[in-house]
């Protein structure tokens, strides 16, 4: 039987994919931006970590509304305030370092409001069987946001004089943002049912042999790598070339490759696959980094660039589809999706801040680059800790 998806599912992978545009455009150079302001590790650490304090306390307390009033609303909120961080951004220019805390909060909450609303939707619009043809396409379009968006920011500042690109650039995705919330007017409103229970995350936790405490254990693995390497790749590729082309040039290469190895997972993986196929993603990642030991030049930062964008749908698919799996396996679970929607979170950013954690001592001891990509191979073993924990309950799941 073939695989499809739902008029539903394919607007709300249209409102993701302008979602996805508007941070690429602007995102990938954001740290770029402030960096320049003011070169300091820390102060970007700090941002960092602003913005996923507020993730998390935001899909905590966001949970009580998707799942009692309207989540439509909370989508539409979350791209309106990622839109309004870009308007403050244009108005405070370079003085935006001074304000690192205020404005990493405010993007922080505009994801936590944005994407607590689309995991829910998200789950609400697809089933077992075409969870992973969906996630395919998350990446899939992921991916052709990173080919379009940086290349063409990195081409307008490389040509234009002082931070005149810059400007540009934050705000078309401020008109991006805009039109998204436009479109999110025609995903149908969903049914609400049910009291928010707010030590849901808590009671799973704390539950003997509850599947969740070995899946919380690998999205704290996937947190501890993704939370530093969100930034810091970015930084360390302008960093080798200081040419915001070079930037956006990186990033439509690596992006192309993650667009066939998206395309191919979204098609072909399947859920018995899902232990192996982590294992693999794990190992990959981890041996990609390796060369950066010997030097890190553009040419190793793509060299890892390219074999990460190769193994990361085999590691990240089966994260997100187990998870979301997991919601589904009886309907005590599904009439608890978003508090197990927030538990999932809850962990990535516990985990996110880890790295974070360990990203700071590193940079306020050392600003050594061989330190930093010690650092980065520690953090890119996580993964293959994350499946260390995760392989059984794959293999149960699949069986």
């Amino acid at each position: 039987m073939k695989i499809t998806l739902g008029k539903q599912s394919i607007l709300l992978l249209g409102v993701n994919g302008l979602f996805a545009l508007a941070g690429a455009l602007s995102g990938t150079f954001l740290n770029v931006f402030l960096w320049k302001s003011r070169p300091d590790y820390a102060m970007l650490g700090w941002f960092t970590i602003s913005q996923q304090l507020a993730i998390g306390v935001t899909f905590w307390l966001a949970g009580k509304w998707v799942k009692e009033h309207n989540k439509m609303s909370a989508l539409r909120l979350g791209i309106a305030l990622s839109g309004m961080f870009y308007m403050l951004v244009l108005w405070t220019g370079t003085r935006a370092v001074d304000w690192i805390w205020p404005l990493g909060l405010l993007l922080g909450c505009a994801l936590g409001l944005f994407w607590i609303a689309f995991n829910v939707v998200y789950f609400e619009v697809t089933d077992r069987e075409n969870r992973d043809l969906f996630n395919g396409w998350v990446g899939l379009l992921g991916s052709m946001t990173g080919i379009i968006g940086p290349w063409f920011s990195g081409f307008l500042i490389s040509r234009m004089t002082a931070n005149t690109g810059y400007r540009l650039i934050f705000t078309v995705s401020l008109v991006i943002y805009i039109i998204a919330v436009f479109f999110s007017f025609f995903l149908k409103k969903r049914k609400v049912s049910g009291t928010y229970r707010w030590s849901e995350p808590i009671h799973q936790l704390s539950t003997p042999n509850s599947p969740w405490r070995p899946l919380a254990m690998g999205l704290f693995a996937q947190g501890a790598r993704e939370g530093v390497f969100a930034f810091l790749i970015a930084l360390l590729v302008y960093l080798a070339t200081t040419q915001e082309y070079k930037l956006g040039q990186f990033s439509l290469i690596t992006s192309a490759v993650a667009l066939t190895s998206y395309w191919a997972a979204g098609k072909w993986f399947k859920p018995h696959y899902r232990s192996k196929g982590m294992l693999t993603g794990s190992v990959l990642l981890l041996l990609v980094l390796l060369p950066l030991l010997w030097k890190v030049t553009y040419g190793t930062l793509l060299f890892m660039g390219i074999g990460s964008a190769i193994a990361m749908p085999f590691y990240i698919l089966p994260m997100i589809s187990a998870g979301f799996d997991m919601m589904g396996t009886s309907g005590e679970n599904v009439e608890k999706r978003v508090e197990l929607v927030v538990l999932r979170e809850l962990c990535l950013m516990s985990g996110r801040l880890f790295g974070l954690a360990i990203f700071m001592i590193a940079v306020v001891n050392s600003h050594a680059q061989q330190v930093i990509i010690w650092l980065i191979i520690t953090l890119g073993a996580f993964p293959l800790l994350g499946w260390i924990f995760m392989r059984k309950l794959l293999r149960k799941m699949a069986s």
